[in-house]
């Protein structure tokens, strides 16, 4: 740690507030900030036109028609990741969900060989699921965002289909 940051980091402690000394949760530049839904994205997904939800965390839910009677669940995160000067957020979707919570070792490398070849994003395991993620700039344009979702549709529809056979998201 450099230390300015040392130094702002000690005063910050020094500080606390009471929420903060009875127990509440801290956010740091380095950790990912929850809160309720980010109005900006709302706006962008407005402006395209998309039609969603939003959840119980402030995450913006979508469902898509891709084609072949088929239809793609996925999400754009509110909450911002923060690590050095980066911040990002996801845009992901799911498209296996396994038995259990052990994926067979089959579909894990499928996955993994499908991550490596991606131009946007990989495969990482929630649960018992396989989700599609793309971190774009918490910044990004509509047309970005945009790019990111169409991305994700993709990826996770033809994943669906190529290990289940089914659609289930």
């Amino acid at each position: 740690m450099r230390p300015y940051a040392l130094a702002i980091a000690l005063l910050a402690l020094t500080m606390c507030t009471p929420a903060m000394a009875a127990g509440a949760p801290a956010a740091n530049a380095d950790e990912t900030v929850r809160s309720a839904a980010d109005p900006v994205v709302g706006r962008q997904l407005d402006d395209l036109d998309y039609t969603y939800t939003v959840d119980e965390d402030g995450d913006y839910k979508l469902t898509f028609e891709v084609g072949g009677g088929r239809t793609q669940l996925a999400y754009v995160i509110s909450s911002v990741e923060k690590f050095g000067d980066f911040q990002v957020r996801e845009v992901w979707a799911p498209a296996y969900r396994a038995p259990n919570d052990q994926f067979p070792v089959a579909v894990a490398n499928r996955l993994l060989e499908d991550s490596h070849s991606s131009k946007l994003g990989g495969w990482v395991k929630q649960g018992n699921m396989a989700v599609f993620v793309v971190k774009v700039a918490a910044d990004a344009t509509a047309s970005q965002l945009d790019n990111a979702i169409d991305f994700v549709l993709r990826s996770a529809d033809e994943m669906e289909k190529e290990l289940t056979g089914k659609d289930e998201f």
